[in-house]
């Protein structure tokens, strides 16, 4: 007898002389749309497989899932159909529709979901979790093309899945031929060993290689990659802040650093770490509407310093009188913690200082531990802030994001990528066009975009110059989704280029809206996002290829808009440095589609607002 393929489950069982012969299940999902299904077959032995189709094309075959030792019992059905207002995002309202399925399988339940920008499926366990391996795997209908996140590095990819040798970390970003692109990641990791999938040479699939875990797996899925940018899938996957928690508070914005000033000289002036050059970024942040100063290590004495005392020592009493006066300017001031200070200080009673100091977040640094280790001390150190009213940002090679800003809005960026100049290492165009398409996909990235001087010549730490351009580098801070867009030189340097330091301080948060309007991964893409102010602004960068784009402004409301143009000059060049770019202002309308040309490695950048 054949199984109908339509989100049906049927329990077929053929009597013959009192014996009863079970031949199997099938629990088919369809998201609201119907173009994604994702079909659960539980046969006999309790053995279960997924797979999903796009448009009823495979594209995911029958694959392993869950545990040895099951047995169908039984299936429950749910669908979902709100929308989540998250504290801040990419968007000011988000759709959460999706068709549920919960199967019992005895000695745990499958539950398995469908939206429309991807499916996903969790293990729920009523004892401990068991200790035998997790069957999940990806068998993919084809030997797809395939982008890896790689750390601090540039991505793994273009490679096939069958060229896949040993580990490889997610987000797995997935061009599955004509149907779309698919992006493999996980979603509320509460406990245990995030996510690692491996290879098999000359196959076509990926399989779940860590521990096992209750968290989500996700298959996220997009007509374009840019769909894959805007989705919410895994945010959507978290659950809510816990119940009295109060993030009113939570303000995402841009942010000044003194971590890459140090060592700049500019009219007699040296900026240093220190209180004279801070009040600098704080009154420069301040006339430019920009909410933050990050202060970086060695505040309070050496960051990897067993004695440094992380509320007592080095410049604590500078810190404190620059926090005092930010506020007076309506600057909030991050404060750098380094795991060693971390663990051999109280934390919970540093976190709670800093809260009472009237600090605005923690920059976070190195932590240690397995990555299980690591995910638990991440998720105390959040809560702990959110209880001190403090925002947070996680460097050096942390926990991959899977979707925490909803639970904790005041998570609001981390290093899962590689930050610019960081670790005495630069990175060219075409990691940026394909982190965002890969490393992006799984939350906000704190990448240090925004140079205003390419040279870098004189920084303390790696003042080496920069393969970019300056429209590049400004297009890149509104490209990269951040609740905290970190921006890395001197307010002079800005001030030479005011129409590059206006769109900058342009970019007010939280977004109502934002859509990548176009874009390839490795090769270029093209985002809008809608400030808090109602503004648009466009961010374009390009890979080592020069490139000329069309860009429709059918996103913006009727009327005519001014629009100011910024594009790469005529000796713009990621190989030269050439701090060379050219402005104008101009009338548009919804109607017009704007011209755009990038140099080799540049950008370019556009703010519109209504013509009064």
């Amino acid at each position: 007898m054949k199984i109908l393929p339509k989100p049906i489950l049927r329990l077929l069982v053929l009597s013959l002389g009192g014996l009863h012969f079970a031949r199997g299940e099938t629990v088919a999902v369809a998201s609201p749309s119907g173009h994604l299904v994702l079909t659960l077959e539980v046969a006999a032995d309790g053995d279960v497989t997924h797979s999903l189709a796009v448009d009823g094309k495979p594209v995911i075959s029958p694959s392993a899932v869950g545990f040895a030792g099951g047995h169908f019992a039984s299936v429950e059905r749910r669908v979902e159909n709100s929308v989540w207002k998250p504290v801040w995002g990419k968007r000011a309202v988000v759709p959460d529709r999706y068709r549920e399925a919960t199967i019992n399988l005895g000695s745990y339940q499958l539950k398995a979901r469908a939206y429309d920008e991807g499916v996903a499926f969790r293990y729920v366990f009523s004892g401990p979790k068991p200790t035998d391996a997790e069957a999940t795997a990806f068998n993919f209908a084809d030997d797809y093309t395939a982008w890896y996140y790689n750390g601090e590095n540039q991505n793994i990819g273009p490679e096939k899945i069958s060229a896949a040798k040993g580990v490889r970390k997610p987000v797995a970003t997935i061009k599955a031929g004509d149907s779309g692109y698919l992006a493999l990641h996980e979603a509320d990791l509460a406990e245990g060993e995030p996510l690692v999938l491996e290879g098999k040479p000359g196959g076509t699939s990926l399989r779940v290689a860590s521990k096992p875990s209750a968290a989500w797996r996700v298959v996220m899925f997009g007509r374009t990659p840019g769909e894959l940018v805007d989705s919410h899938l895994i945010e959507l996957l978290n659950p809510p802040p816990p119940a009295g928690m109060d993030f009113s508070w939570v303000k995402p914005g841009v942010a000044v650093w003194d971590w890459r000033i140090n060592g700049a000289k500019v009219d007699g002036f040296k900026y240093e770490m220190s209180l004279p050059s801070w009040k600098r970024m704080v009154d420069f942040a301040a006339e430019n509407r920009i909410p933050y100063l990050v202060l970086d290590a060695n505040w309070y004495g050496a960051e990897f310093g067993h004695n440094s005392d992380p509320v007592k020592g080095g410049k604590v009493d500078q810190v404190r009188e620059i926090i005092a006066y930010g506020k007076t300017k309506n600057v909030g001031v991050w404060l750098y913690l380094n795991d060693v200070g971390g663990r051999k200080f109280p934390l919970e009673e540093t976190l709670k200082q800093y809260g009472e100091w009237g600090a605005a977040g923690v920059k976070y640094g190195f932590m240690n531990g397995s990555p299980e280790e690591k995910n638990l001390r991440t998720r105390l150190i959040t809560e702990l802030c959110a209880k001190n009213k403090l925002l947070c940002d996680y460097h050096d090679g942390p926990v991959h994001p899977y979707g925490q800003m909803r639970t904790w809005p005041n998570a609001v960026t981390r290093e899962f990528c590689q930050s610019q100049l960081d670790g005495h290492k630069v990175f060219g165009p075409a990691t940026f066009v394909t982190s965002v398409f890969v490393n992006m996909l799984a939350g906000p990235l704190d990448m240090n975009n925004g140079l205003a001087d390419l040279t870098q010549a004189g920084r303390v730490d790696n003042g080496v110059p920069v393969p970019s351009t300056l429209a590049a580098e400004v297009a890149r801070t509104l490209i990269v989704f951040s609740g905290a867009t970190i921006i890395p030189d001197i307010p002079e340097y800005y001030r030479k280029h005011p129409e590059l330091l206006r769109f900058i301080a342009a970019e007010q948060m939280p977004w109502r809206e934002s859509k990548t309007l176009a874009g390839e991964i490795g090769e270029y893409i093209v985002m809008a996002r809608q400030a808090a102010d109602g503004a648009w602004l466009v961010g374009a960068a390009t890979n080592e290829s020069p490139r000329e784009l069309e860009i429709p402004l059918s996103f913006l409301p009727a009327g005519k808009h001014e629009a100011l143009v910024i594009q790469d000059g005529l000796t713009s060049d990621y190989r030269t440095h050439a701090e060379d770019y050219q402005a104008d202002t101009r009338e548009v309308t919804k109607t017009d589609t704007l011209r755009l040309k990038l140099a080799p490695g540049g950008g370019a950048c556009v703010l519109v607002k209504p013509k009064r």
